[in-house]
């Protein structure tokens, strides 16, 4: 963030002396925001950057303990320098939070400069994990920068100490949370598909039961309990793969309208990108857990590679946007649009659903049987329906309150939902775009379908309260598309491991002795048991003190 906070707020001139720095690693940057009091809530950062007309430069302080800069990544032993946010005040006004370039180190002997105190914050969830990461703690005591050090792209400070807002569009800064976001979706999918590719392998290895008259036994694959739980994830891993690469068009996109000055969609990019990061990072997290439950107690093992998969994950859920803070900022714009409905301002992009608001609301579902369910038609319908419905749900129950904020806030946990929906929507709209393409390969499309269905039924049935809820089907409808599910459980299984083998990752990449890509997992688990260091001694340390006393009842007891 260092990098694309200067290209996104920094002036041309700025841009020019910083970033050859940055690239070349003459210097080595952090993107120093939250603080130990703040994180989400950005205009509540307490760090300050006051400007002093006699030296012309800006004074930046730490004035309490909670405005200590806390979670930078590579700030706690790395950086050389940051981008420090802090609230910028000249003239006795304060103007809010504002960029900052600040040198925190020497670039002599690293020493940390006057008035900077830094460090590591201490070690964080896992073994290994996001603990190779300096995250850091940073106070100011009044540090003295230049006045050009403030990012000037969007407002400025003059000489006299006059504050400025620039010609330039603030709706720039979307375009570089666009790029974040997608990257971060496009991570998801990564991850996502590495944990299920540890656990499709393995569940076609593991046999477990099932044996008669002496034969083998059954593959866990083979269980429809393994494969209700399994095969969502695995369609959830495609259906965020082609999202992600729906989500790098959209920024390729957002990016040539904002060079055009056309700003007519980034509101609704913005909630998309955001609610996709949301949506997609949690659910990725839960699925890693859920696949190392779906592995067993083997599963458990660091050398299964799932828990330190899970643990340098997690933190997507928090980073880069609270999930909960996300979904409900997508709400905001959900209201808006509802809002505007009847003004005859069509919405865009993928909210452009939201049109048929007429329609939408008095829909029946037209499934009579199972396979009515294979229908896009009739999928991407009863997903707008839920969607609308709930959003206009909420409008309606926020109108009733005292002020709309009010309103905001009672309702916030449905708001939550109603941006789920709209965000499962969008994906299932992707894939079900994708699979209509024209796909090279025998049998690839038909694959693809089969796994698109998987997707939405599977949202379907998690979230059938929602459906049955807003009138979009009936108890029925639900029952009929959870039993076509199953039918499709079925179809996924003869192709399931050549599903995850299509992900083309190596066994390195992978780094799991179950997930191996030729399935020689049990030697491979107890040759990798053999390389703890444990094993270095046949008796352990301590037994002379401890063990054997305790083995030839030596100890001495005590009297209590």
């Amino acid at each position: 963030m260092f990098v694309p906070a200067i290209k996104g707020q920094g002036t041309e001139e700025q841009q020019k002396k910083w970033l050859p720095l940055a690239y070349k690693f003459q210097i080595i940057g952090c993107y120093a925001q939250t603080e130990l009091g703040h994180g989400s809530n950005v205009q509540g950062l307490e760090t300050t950057a006051t400007f002093d007309p006699k030296t012309d430069g800006f004074v930046i302080h730490s004035p309490t303990l909670t405005s200590s800069k806390w979670w930078p990544g590579g700030l706690g032993k790395a950086s050389t320098h940051a981008v420090v946010y802090a609230r910028l005040i000249t003239e006795g006004k304060d103007y809010g939070i504002h960029g900052f370039i600040v040198q925190l180190r020497s670039l002599e002997d690293h020493s940390p400069l006057p008035g900077v105190t830094l460090g590591d914050i201490g070690g964080k969830f896992g073994s290994g994990a996001y603990n190779s990461m300096d995250n850091g703690v940073l106070r100011f005591d009044h540090v003295r920068i230049p006045r050009d050090q403030m990012l000037m792209r969007l407002s400025q400070v003059t000489r006299e100490g006059k504050y400025v807002n620039s010609d330039v569009p603030k709706q720039l800064l979307y375009g570089t949370m666009v790029y974040v976001r997608q990257s971060i979706v496009a991570d998801a999918s990564k991850a996502l598909s590495r944990a299920v590719c540890i656990a499709v392998r393995y569940s076609a290895i593991r046999k477990q039961f099932g044996s008669q008259d002496g034969g083998p036994e059954t593959q866990v694959l083979n269980y429809r309990t393994q494969q209700s739980r399994l095969f969502p994830l695995l369609a959830s891993a495609y259906a965020f793969r082609f999202v992600g690469d729906w989500l790098n068009w959209l920024y390729t996109d957002v990016t040539q309208k904002l060079e055009a000055k056309d700003y007519s969609t980034l509101q609704e990019a913005h909630a998309c990108t955001a609610g996709l990061k949301a949506v997609t990072t949690s659910a990725t997290a839960d699925a890693i857990e859920e696949c190392r439950k779906l592995c067993g107690g083997h599963g458990y093992l660091n050398s299964s590679g799932l828990p330190e998969l899970f643990a340098v994950y997690v933190p997507a859920c928090t980073y880069e946007g609270d999930n909960v803070v996300l979904l409900l900022q997508v709400a905001r714009i959900l209201m808006k649009t509802v809002s505007q409905l009847t003004s005859g301002k069509q919405p865009v992009g993928t909210m452009a659903y939201m049109g048929k608001v007429q329609h939408l609301m008095q829909s029946k579902c037209a499934v009579k049987t199972a396979e009515d369910w294979l229908n896009p038609a009739f999928i991407q319908e009863a997903f707008e329906a839920r969607a609308l419905r709930m959003a206009v749900n909420c409008a309606q129950n926020i109108g009733q309150a005292a002020n709309q904020e009010e309103g905001f806030y009672e309702r916030s946990p449905d708001l939550l939902e109603s941006a789920v929906a709209h965000i499962q929507l969008i994906i299932v709209t992707k894939f079900i775009e994708k699979v209509q393409q024209d796909i090279p390969g025998h049998g690839v499309k038909e694959q693809l379908q089969n796994l698109c269905n998987v997707y939405a039924l599977y949202i379907l049935h998690k979230h059938l309260g929602d459906f049955l809820a807003t009138g979009c089907i009936t108890p029925k409808q639900g029952a009929l598309a959870n039993e076509q599910l199953g039918k499709l459980y079925a179809q996924v299984r003869p192709n399931a491991v050549a599903l995850v083998d299509a992900f083309n990752y190596t066994d390195h990449y992978l780094g799991s002795v179950l997930g191996r890509y030729d399935g020689n997992v049990y030697p491979a688990l107890y040759e990798e048991a053999w390389k703890d260091p444990l094993n270095e001694t046949v008796v352990p340390e301590g037994y002379h003190e401890y063990l054997h006393p305790l083995l030839k009842q030596q100890l001495k007891l005590s009297r209590l």
